[in-house]
């Protein structure tokens, strides 16, 4: 494989192949040139249907609408925007040539000035990434959130000073070519998720796991302890490990301990255990919400955030946009918007985060996940279930499967065909759950641009 070859001194002057000219790819495009880069960008997709003017990328040369083989030929390396998947036949050949593969967040964090804390998991990393960046700015950090989420952090790089923190949320697509290890690195929980791209579970735990595997004996690796797949992890650690768990006490990391949320050995005066607030301080919704609140304090501890620091975030925080986000209520239905919930993992703890009656919006493009455990909760908590999108037709195929006569279930193509199915069907104390359980490709550029077309369907009731 052509990975292992650390890009941080051997740009200048160098030929640079950017594939894929989405958020990453951009800039990337933005970047390169400026640290003496010779770029050209290659993507599927003709001019007219970018999100971008090419008049703004003066020093790249663009070749739009197919991937010829012919640009390896003047391609001395090769970087990758974050959808863009290894199998492809151009990246297929320039692995049998040797060209090294690499991609921003890599090319970020082997040259970032300032120390580099990253958050990869199947759930929970834009939550627990969004509430450490919030409580190390809190505790007076000038800190720097990006990476699979906000900032595509190469674009702030010349902002960044040694003194500063950067936060980074990271996914399996980033991680699966990471040659370097963040020196503060957490996993929150692995479980099935991208298997459209990575083929089996072992791949994708291989590529999550990543973020450890370069770290030095003096770097943190902060994991799960309740999560089986995270645990095990853990005897490939070669520095410190922190934990964080909602069933067991910890010795090192933070904890639940009845109602009260505790840390030990992190940022506190001595190595007793610290009561940090209970669990009804906390706004969001949800026992995974529980956990990714401890996950983030534990990170946070190792930063230095002083203990005060969490509980004011934690007291405040109320979430991020497309995450169990209410966004109205309407003659007494709340609407909620859960568009970041992509697997059918995320769907139940979303799911278990309700008493209230519910009607379930689910479909989208599947990634090739089992749907049968999240559909067994739905069919008992839900009132009525309402299928959407292009791979809808398996939420009715999965539930004849598991012996449900479906007569609470509708299939429609359209998500503004389910949300009026919804308000037809939905009564007064009912919570209306967009927590799709697919992707969105089938219809929109990504799970945002899916939230705001509901947030605006919902507003137009």
């Amino acid at each position: 494989m052509a990975f292992g070859i650390n890009p941080a001194d051997i740009l200048y002057r160098r030929k640079v192949l950017v594939v894929g000219f989405g958020r990453q790819g951009q800039a990337l495009a933005r970047w390169l040139p400026s640290v003496g880069a010779r770029v050209t960008v290659t993507d599927a997709r003709p001019p007219e249907a970018l999100d971008a003017d090419l008049k703004d990328f003066p020093n790249v040369r663009f070749v739009l609408g197919d991937h010829p083989l012919s640009l390896l030929d003047d391609a001395e390396m090769i970087c990758v925007s974050g959808g863009v998947s290894l199998e492809m036949p151009l990246l297929h050949m320039a692995i049998h040539r040797g060209i090294p593969i690499t991609n921003d967040a890599q090319l970020f964090i082997s040259r970032s000035p300032a120390p580099v804390t990253g958050i990869t998991g199947s759930a929970g990393k834009t939550t627990t990434t969004t509430l450490v960046g919030k409580m190390t700015q809190t505790a007076g950090f000038t800190t720097w959130v990006g990476g699979n989420i906000g900032n595509v952090l190469l674009d702030v790089m010349m902002g960044i000073q040694p003194r500063h923190q950067v936060i980074m949320e990271l996914s399996s697509f980033q991680l699966e070519l990471m040659i370097s290890s963040p020196s503060v690195s957490a996993i929150l929980n692995l479980t099935p998720n991208h298997l459209d791209r990575h083929r089996t579970m072992e791949n994708y735990i291989f590529a999550k796991s990543n973020i450890l595997n370069h770290q030095s004996a003096n770097d943190i690796a902060v994991l799960n302890y309740d999560d089986f797949a995270t645990r095990t992890l853990a005897d490939n650690v070669s520095g410190y490990r922190v934990w964080f768990s909602l069933n067991e006490i910890m010795l090192h990391g933070s904890f639940l301990l009845g109602e009260q949320l505790v840390i030990v050995g992190l940022a506190t005066p001595d190595d007793k255990p610290h009561v940090l607030c209970n669990v009804s301080d906390i706004r969001l919704r949800g026992r995974h919400n529980v956990a990714n609140v401890l996950a983030a304090c534990a990170i946070a501890g190792t930063i230095g955030v002083p203990p005060e620091a969490m509980v004011e975030v934690i007291r405040t925080f109320g979430g991020v946009p497309h995450r169990q986000e209410v966004v109205r209520v309407h003659q007494d239905v709340t609407y909620v918007n859960d568009s970041i919930a992509t697997a059918p993992e995320r769907v139940s703890a979303a799911l278990h985060s309700y008493h209230e009656p519910l009607v379930l919006l689910l479909g989208g493009a599947d990634k090739k996940l089992p749907w049968d455990a999240m559909l067994a909760v739905a069919l008992k908590k839900c009132r009525h279930i309402i299928a959407f999108g292009r791979d809808g037709d398996i939420i009715p195929e999965t539930a004849r499967r598991l012996g449900h006569d479906n007569h609470n279930i509708t299939r429609v193509e359209t998500l503004e065909e389910a949300v009026q199915k919804a308000v037809d069907v939905a009564q007064a104390g009912d919570v209306v759950l967009l927590s799709p359980g697919g992707t969105s490709y089938d219809a929109y550029r990504d799970f945002a641009e899916r939230g705001e077309h509901f947030r605006r369907l919902v507003m137009a009731i």
